[in-house]
């Protein structure tokens, strides 16, 4: 047992991780003042708006340039990244989808009676943000909101595949390997680049109890004002349930909440 006057025992890690803390503290002061000034900002005044020493100032604005969350412009000065409006642009989408659809996702619940699944893509993968369902769904819901699943065995999935270019669906076959979750599965890329194909062809995509036997769902995507494919409206249902019918009610629901975002048929 150590005594009252034995030493502390050093800890490594809690060091690191207390450094770690304190680099990221000191490059988010300095991405405060970088948001608060209008024009570039030099070196020497930058340190001194933060209180930290111009050496450190400027090996962590060396790393932020790296990463784009901070520019070097010609004369010496610096201003906030491409890399902040990225992201900020992604989460103000992310967030306006969401509202975008809950009223259409509802409609089309009630028209159907099935579960609707709102969907975006993350990597190799997609997430599940928002759903509408009921007991009257005839099937219980497995993946919860958050959940994920990968891009070639879902319906939304494959409406971000078919928007790649051949080589980044290869990529994407090596990456992953094809994994499949049921016999109806796509693990070859012959067959995903077929089905891909289909997809582009008719505006919507299938899953044919590719991620789960018993599941059927079909998928049309949400557009914001660019054109760009900013997430998937899905419906689900109990594989001898699923309806053709259903498509033109998803479809209808998807331009709803693209024309919301800004959307215009045009693009």
């Amino acid at each position: 047992m150590l005594s009252s006057s034995s030493p502390a025992l050093h800890d490594p890690v809690a060091d690191t991780s207390a450094v770690t803390i304190q680099v990221l503290d000191r490059a988010m002061r300095i991405l405060d003042v970088l948001a608060g000034q209008r024009d570039p900002i030099a070196l020497k005044d930058l340190a001194a708006a933060t209180g930290l020493h111009a050496s450190t100032t400027h090996r962590i604005l060396a790393d932020l340039a790296v990463g784009r969350y901070v520019e070097r412009v010609d004369s010496g000065l610096y201003r906030l990244g491409m890399r902040l409006l990225e992201l900020g642009s992604l989460v103000k989408g992310r967030l306006d989808v969401r509202t975008a659809s809950l009223g259409p996702m509802r409609e089309l619940h009630r028209q159907t009676g099935q579960t609707v699944n709102l969907s975006l893509a993350q990597g190799d993968e997609i997430v599940y943000i928002e759903r509408a369902w009921s007991e009257r769904s005839g099937m219980q819901v497995v993946r919860a909101i958050g959940g994920r699943a990968p891009l070639h065995l879902t319906s939304t999935g494959k409406l971000f595949l078919a928007t790649w270019d051949a080589r980044n669906v290869r990529s994407y076959a090596m990456r992953t390997g094809l994994a499949g979750n049921t016999r109806n599965s796509l693990t070859q890329l012959e067959q995903l680049e077929r089905e891909l194909a289909l997809v582009r062809r008719h505006g919507y995509s299938r899953d044919n109890e590719e991620l789960e036997l018993g599941v059927r769902c079909i998928a049309a995507g949400v557009y914001d004002d660019t054109g760009t494919l900013l997430a998937g409206l899905s419906l689900s249902a109990p594989a001898e349930r699923m309806r053709d019918d259903w498509i033109p009610l998803l479809m209808a629901a998807t331009s709803s909440i693209s024309e919301a975002l800004g959307y215009e048929a045009a693009h």
